[in-house]
């Protein structure tokens, strides 16, 4: 289980993070949906340790993240929102990196590294330079990454971004398959299809407050609208209006 208590952000004068307060519950996939801006980024990057809080605390299964950074990024498979980084490895250098990082065993890694490479077609391309990858490949690369280790918890930012449907669909599965044995998937995303057909709940930014927390359901019953869609666009609309003194 993961827990925010009341985690707030400040960039100079930007609140980028409000006060957040939600759990993502063990065996759940919980979808992150905003716009750009909305602060989803800045949240998984706290998640990640990546960023400090400026207030509040992030709990892994009762275990805060401040005062234990080494134990929870054990727990964490963290894919970024931009692969464009590790450039000059090759793909089987940095899964290496990882496994060293995480102290798998090499048989271990070699096991999981050709499993993962075969699913997400990436079998011949081991050790060229992740330079010469389109985003989608360095997507791949990233993505097998957060996956070796077998991490309790799944981060991921905009995951699905420049993946063929394939890789996609497959991705989705295994998000499925993963929080079947009891594990958690947290993932960012603004595109609402995706949302709707894989998250068992979605937490709602805008301007970084947390707006709606709760099934897709339960979304429907509490606002008006004609399409999940039109729901959430309302429901941005209003929360800006609030924010803004409007009425």
């Amino acid at each position: 289980m993961i827990e925010f208590k009341n985690v707030s952000k400040q960039y100079d004068a930007k609140l980028a993070l409000d006060n957040l307060n939600f759990t993502i519950k063990d065996g759940e996939i919980f979808g992150l949906i905003g716009h750009n801006g909305a602060g989803k980024s800045t949240a998984i990057k706290a998640l990640t340790s990546i960023i400090e809080v400026s207030n509040g605390d992030i709990f892994f299964d009762n275990i805060n993240l401040r005062d234990n950074r080494l134990e929870c990024k054990k727990k964490i498979g963290y894919v970024p929102d931009s692969p464009d980084i590790f450039l000059t490895l090759s793909p089987y250098e940095y899964w290496s990196l990882i496994a060293n990082i995480y102290e798998l065993d090499e048989k271990t890694t070699e096991e999981r590294i050709y499993e993962y490479s075969k699913l997400f077609n990436m079998i011949g391309v081991e050790h060229q330079e992740i330079n010469s990858f389109s985003h989608g490949m360095r997507q791949k690369v990233f993505l097998i990454a957060a996956l070796l280790s077998n991490p309790r918890f799944w981060i991921m930012d905009e995951p699905m971004t420049g993946l063929d449907p394939q890789a996609a669909f497959d991705l989705k599965n295994l998000m499925k398959e993963h929080t079947k044995q009891g594990h958690s998937v947290l993932f960012s995303t603004h595109v609402l299809e995706v949302a709707e057909h894989l998250c068992d709940r979605i937490g709602i930014l805008s301007r970084g407050k947390l707006i709606f927390v709760g099934t897709l359901d339960e979304l429907r019953e509490q606002h008006e609208g004609n399409s999940l869609e039109e729901i959430y666009l309302n429901l941005i609309k209003s929360s800006n209006r609030y924010n803004l003194g409007g009425v």
